[in-house]
């Protein structure tokens, strides 16, 4: 790809991104589920995906799995003695917070209106999400099953529902109009072309800007 389709590339891409849809991972601890998770999450046009771990340590990225998509979803950890008080700033930001849950109050998750801002958040593979966030979740869904098993692996669960999210979001014409403002796309895509330049030349080690 040439340097100027790549830079019709950036801004297409920014231009499609929604950030009034975000996702937070409860103690995801496979670093291939959250790699697989990122690639669903760049598909969909998010624009940020927050997780936390028990033991306050960051997943690793698998590049075979993301294709590069952790390249254009921003990363961020939060804290594990944070995280409730993370969603519930989310929460006063005007963001729904809906938690994937087993219970008989769930939901479908196609029940969910995704135009509205919202974080979803995916629990732990074996136990998942905490009971402290379900305490304050405003919506919880399931993803009806008709088999023997209960559920489906996580990073399959997301994509489901992200693009659940990205139909609601295309019949709302969200994709069609910018979400991001131009000063915002301008500043992330001089940070995108800054790391992929630069960062590539010192070896994969991003010095701060």
């Amino acid at each position: 790809m040439t340097e100027e389709k790549r830079l019709q590339r950036i801004d297409h891409t920014l231009e499609h991104k929604q950030p009034t849809l975000q996702v937070f991972l409860d103690d995801v601890h496979s670093s291939q589920n959250l790699s697989a998770i990122l690639r669903s999450c760049d598909g969909a046009g998010v624009l940020d995906l927050f997780y936390y771990t028990s033991d306050n340590i960051d997943l690793r990225i698998h590049k075979t799995i993301t294709q590069g998509a952790h390249r254009w979803v921003n990363r961020t950890r939060v804290d594990a003695e944070e995280r409730t008080v993370f969603l519930k700033e989310k929460q006063k930001e005007g963001y729904q917070v809906v938690v994937t849950h087993l219970t008989a109050q769930s939901v479908s998750y196609q029940e969910i209106d995704y135009t509205k801002p919202t974080l979803i958040v995916l629990g732990n593979e074996k136990k998942g999400v905490s009971e402290d966030i379900i305490a304050i979740a405003d919506e919880m869904i399931k993803i009806p099953m008709r088999g023997m098993v209960q559920s489906l692996n996580v990073s399959v669960a997301t994509a489901l529902l992200l693009y659940e999210a990205q139909t609601q979001l295309e019949t709302a014409g969200k994709y069609n109009t910018p979400q991001l403002s131009l000063e915002d796309r301008k500043k992330i895509k001089e940070y995108w072309i800054y790391r992929d330049t630069i960062a590539r030349r010192s070896k994969g080690k991003i010095p701060l800007l």
